[in-house]
Order: structure tokens, then C-alpha cells, then sequence
């Protein structure tokens, strides 16, 4: 089993910055690949950013490309996500997870453990 607690959210103005924090803990954490997912009310949980067990390759969503920045350390047990130039329509409940696939997989089913998401509003 692997735990994961998300902290980081708020209430932020367009254009400004975030930063997500994930903490691990159970089994190995740097066995595990990481992703961050979110899901805004009404709609699907959708991918945001992916990262390797050792931090050596990284995926975006085309539609945060550029803006976030996904990091690990796994001395620390922890994934981050730096949200810069925030718009409202980043708005959502985010998600850490935790999958045992060597491959970037975007898929929420991928996934084997979740966070409880912390919650990120962008006012405009």
C-alpha cells in the first residue's frame, strides 16, 4: 500500500502561481511513477503531468504545457507540481497518484493509489 496526501490548494488569482505538494508513504516510494490528475465540477478527472520513478522524464497535458512543472524527491518521499500563470479554467480538485507502470500512461485506470485531492480556484 501507498499513501498519498496532497496539500498546496487555495484561492488564487489569474496569472498567479501554486505549488502542489504530494507525501508519501507505505511501500517504496520511488518505485512508483507519479501523475497529477485533476477534475472540475461536471466534468471527467483529466491527466496533468506524469513523472519517472527517477524523475529523469516527463509528460504534460498540451493544455498546462509550459505552465506547470512537475518534480519528485524521492529522499523525501514527495512529488511536486508548480502551477504558474494560473487561468480559471485550471480550476479543480487535484489528485496525486501512484502507478507501478513503467510506461507515461495519461489514464486515471492506470493508477494504483490516490490522494484525497486538494482543491485549487483560480478567480479571474
Amino acid at each position: 500500500q501507498v499513501q498519498l496526501v496532497e496539500s498546496g490548494g487555495g484561492l488564487v488569482q489569474a496569472g498567479g502561481s501554486l505549488r502542489l505538494s504530494c507525501a508519501a508513504s507505505g511501500r517504496t516510494f520511488s518505485r512508483y511513477a507519479m501523475g497529477w490528475f485533476r477534475q472540475a465540477p461536471g466534468k471527467e478527472r483529466e491527466f496533468v503531468a506524469h513523472i519517472s520513478w527517477t524523475g529523469g522524464s516527463t509528460r504534460y497535458a498540451d493544455s498546462v504545457k509550459g505552465r506547470f512543472t512537475i518534480s519528485r524527491d524521492n529522499a523525501k518521499n514527495a512529488v511536486y507540481l508548480q502551477m504558474n500563470s494560473l487561468k480559471p479554467e485550471d480550476t479543480a480538485v487535484y489528485y496525486c497518484a501512484a502507478t507501478g507502470s513503467t510506461r507515461g500512461t495519461i489514464y486515471p485506470s492506470s493508477y494504483d493509489y490516490w490522494g484525497q485531492g486538494t482543491r485549487v480556484t483560480v478567480s479571474s
